[in-house]
């Protein structure tokens, strides 16, 4: 049974749990409201049926349909909670006013459902288009593929020098008092591990831009991703590799980024960050033929596993669009 927390990630889920507790502790298909930490005040919906963490309070609407529920949490969603400073209580919701659609006097509950449906149409059609135009809606794993993911625990794996993989640089060093935040369409990368490392998009002068195609490490807190599109870094200690002598796919370095952050996570710390010239002397682990490097593989396993996390995504739409 889900156990919803303040958290801000996973739709509130912190865990799951097997501790069945008293039926009276059980909600189910309801609103929570965060109230503590500094996201207090934030609002989600659950489906099915849910035990709280501390600090979490459920709103039970139990003659609202789910559309409803999700129009009246938005709206109660921007009530001005958050920090640590403003807490919301079960004595300040009480006394809180929000603004509803009506009509002829009354609560519409119909516009809430039309609005809730509508936007969740135009969300669907928008993802089944993108699925069609990226390719992605092909979920079918090809013989090589197949046999690539119950053969992987056999593949043979080598170190090598991080240096014989990659050209590593240090990115450029913007400062976040010295950007507009969303002034742009521009990747500005700072060293979180959320949503990529992408805290914001920005116009900016071109002569700081970083190129793209590349793996992209936070040196202050190892944060590792890949990076498709040219950037702007928040921080020179930031470092971007660059594939040597390899055709520079988006598959091949979404597995080498994994690579880097598994070979090299336990060696670096916020106390300990990486450096230019530290990770010239490290050495990464990837699978290897020949004593080479097996690009081949590497490409064929992320492709796999892409199909395989999409399928639920592609079924889903399917249902949805019928």
């Amino acid at each position: 049974m889900p156990v919803i927390s303040g958290i801000t990630v996973n739709n509130g889920i912190n865990y799951y749990t097997e501790d069945v507790p008293d039926s009276n502790e059980i909600f189910s298909d309801c609103l929570t409201i965060s109230t503590r930490g500094q996201y207090s005040g934030t609002v989600t919906y659950h489906t099915g049926k849910f035990v709280l963490a501390n600090n979490i309070l459920a709103m039970p609407m139990p003659n609202l349909s789910k559309n409803q529920k999700i129009f009246i949490g938005t709206v109660i969603n921007n009530l001005g909670y958050g920090g640590y400073n403003n807490y919301p209580r079960i004595e300040t919701l009480k006394n809180d006013k929000i603004f509803l659609p009506t009509k002829k006097g009354k609560i519409d509950y119909d516009f809430m459902e039309e609005f809730v449906a509508e936007l969740e149409t135009k969300r669907v059609v928008d993802l089944e288009a993108y699925l069609l135009t990226t390719g992605l809606k092909d979920y079918k794993l090809t013989v090589e593929e197949q046999k690539m993911i119950i053969d992987y625990s056999n593949i043979e794996f080598a170190e090598f020098n991080i240096t014989d993989v990659f050209n590593i640089k240090n990115t450029g060093n913007i400062l976040s008092r010295n950007i507009v935040e969303n002034s742009g369409d521009v990747p500005y990368l700072c060293a979180s591990s959320e949503n990529n490392a992408v805290s914001s998009y920005i116009t900016y002068n071109e002569k700081y831009l970083d190129k793209g195609n590349c793996i992209f490490i936070g040196g202050k807190t190892f944060v590792v991703t890949y990076q498709k599109n040219d950037f702007y870094s928040n921080d020179s200690h930031n470092l971007a590799l660059y594939l040597n002598n390899e055709e520079k796919t988006k598959l091949k370095q979404l597995y080498l980024a994994t690579c880097v952050f598994k070979s090299l996570s336990h060696k670096y710390s916020w106390g300990n960050s990486i450096s230019k010239a530290k990770i010239r002397n490290d050495k990464i682990s990837l699978p290897v033929l020949n004593g080479k490097p097996n690009f081949n593989i590497m490409n064929a396993f992320i492709s796999a596993i892409q199909k395989l996390v999409i399928k639920d995504v592609v079924e889903y739409t399917e249902e949805k669009m019928k």
